[in-house]
């Protein structure tokens, strides 16, 4: 998209670190219809709030790539402000019930969170700027990636980062499985494509496809 076009399109998306482990959370909105998803909320809960509201948006959903402890922790705090729903990939679900356990083992405050409001499944829409949900497993088992084909834009979490890819040496993590996702769900999307990490800088797919340390197409 041109300058133009990004500032003539109702697509918003602003990403910031939050939370301890300084997590890249995102707010996507609809400037037509209002509507927002909050994705990967892991502290700083008034801070997204307060975006949220300059930006005059409502939460329809609050969704997670993954339920690592630094993607999650604000989840509760974000629902009991906007009442929203919670969702994530059934997979992951063993992660979120341990969040107390994930707190202890990398010495941050304990976090109680409500349980999810549904599971998100592959190829799921969302409601919100026509954006769709891809099964990513590997990094851990529920990884989910969010696309949002008309923007040309790729929420991909922990699963694949600029010129480097997720760890795979943690309860549930799959090498085989992640490599296996990037190539075959993530790789054939659009080379144009913005790709928003988990941490740190984004990157240009088509770019990680010819230059990625772990994997090329």
């Amino acid at each position: 998209m041109s300058t133009e076009q990004i500032q003539m399109s109702p697509f918003i998306i602003r990403t910031f670190p939050v939370g301890p482990l300084q997590c890249n959370c995102s707010i996507i909105g609809d400037k037509i219809s209002g509507k927002a998803l909050v994705v990967d909320p892991g502290g700083d809960a008034e801070q997204i709030l307060r975006l949220l509201a300059e930006l005059n948006l409502t939460v329809v959903a609050i969704i997670h790539t993954h339920a690592h402890l630094d993607h999650i922790l604000a989840s509760g705090e974000i629902k009991a402000a906007t009442g929203a729903p919670i969702y994530l990939h059934e997979g992951d679900q063993f992660l979120w019930d341990m969040v107390e356990q994930q707190c202890a083992m990398f010495g941050v405050p304990e976090v109680k969170l409500p349980a999810p409001d549904g599971h998100l499944k592959d190829d799921q829409a969302l409601n919100c700027c026509g954006g769709v949900a891809i099964h990513t497993p590997g990094h851990t088992p529920g990884s989910i990636s969010f696309w949002f084909e008309e923007y040309k834009t790729l929420i991909a979490g922990d699963t694949l980062f600029q010129g480097s890819i997720g760890r795979t040496d943690l309860p549930g993590g799959n090498y085989d499985q992640i490599v296996t996702s990037i190539k075959d769900r993530i790789y054939c999307l659009d080379d144009e494509a913005v790709v928003v990490t988990g941490h740190g800088p984004n990157t240009v797919l088509g770019r990680e496809k010819v230059s990625n340390s772990f994997v090329r197409a």
